[in-house]
């Protein structure tokens, strides 16, 4: 099975788990038991755990899996992390971390969890859809990046950079007036980078679909297909932003922002090298640094 029927699959799960439970073995229905009154916490358990929790073999917990269409128990268990994703309170993602027995421990998974985030988000991101993103950036009229909340972080350090290398780009700041002002003119020559990470902002959709209406082309940066700027974007780039705890990875967005700055750099190469010569020249005669 794809990876995207997973996916589009993950909307119907506990529907499918119903329906199916009278057909499931002893050890099975322990599972769906257990997994409908707390699917929250399903979907942050390993394979192993899982049957140590309710009492069967890991094999049992790979065969439900199996026995629901998924080709594994990863393929299941994301299903059950994009039903939550947006759903979790923090409250309820501090619970989640009370496994995290000591500071090394914390420092190992954390560490750990970017590496495989970074590496599925390698393994997945459609590359015909940041190939167009590049070419769109140099083309537009004017590019507007959008991030709120911790997503600022991403959009400010994407706008820092494409600001040296192109001289268009307007990073939208919630300290800067309303967010329509700043984009009030905005049109189907331009482009609207969006980056938005759970729990997903209300604003960041209406500010995307006010985009969208005026003909703008949209990019997401986003972890899901569900995320609700991915459903009306022009080019998705989905990265990996499972979370270690409390707080999102947003190490695999950092590094999709770092290639897309590059790519775009290599692009205008002539062009930044006279912009950076000219830095080179103010930072020195300014003593900018040391």
């Amino acid at each position: 099975m794809d990876d995207t029927k997973d996916l589009k699959d993950s909307k119907k799960l506990i529907s499918d788990i119903q329906a199916q439970y009278p057909r499931f073995s002893k050890g099975q229905k322990l599972i769906a038991q257990y997994i409908l009154s707390n699917y929250d916490k399903v979907a942050f358990m390993t394979a192993c755990k899982l049957g140590d929790t309710v009492g069967v073999s890991e094999s049992t917990v790979v065969r439900f899996a199996n026995a629901l269409g998924y080709s594994g128990y990863p393929k299941l268990q994301a299903a059950l992390q994009e039903l939550i994703k947006n759903k979790l309170t923090t409250v309820q993602r501090v619970e989640m971390a009370n496994e995290y027995r000591d500071d090394y421990t914390i420092l190992n998974k954390v560490l750990k969890s970017d590496m495989d985030n970074i590496r599925g988000t390698l393994e997945e991101i459609d590359k015909k859809a940041f190939e167009d993103s590049a070419n769109r950036l140099l083309k537009a009229k004017k590019i507007y990046i959008l991030g709120m909340r911790s997503s600022f972080a991403i959009a400010q350090y994407l706008g820092f950079y494409l600001d040296i290398i192109l001289d268009n780009v307007h990073i939208i700041r919630m300290d800067m007036g309303d967010a329509f002002e700043q984009i009030v003119r905005i049109g189907e020559d331009d482009v609207l980078i969006a980056v938005s990470f759970p729990r997903y902002s209300k604003k960041s959709y209406q500010i995307v679909s006010f985009a969208k209406e005026k003909g703008t082309h949209i990019i997401s940066l986003t972890d899901s297909l569900f995320a609700p700027v991915a459903s009306i974007a022009d080019n998705t780039l989905l990265v990996k932003s499972n979370m270690a705890s409390f707080v999102d990875s947003l190490v695999p967005a950092l590094s999709i922002a770092n290639a897309l700055i590059i790519a775009v750099g290599m692009k205008e190469k002539e062009d930044i090298k006279q912009h950076f010569d000219d830095l080179e020249q103010i930072w020195d005669k300014y003593s900018v640094y040391e």
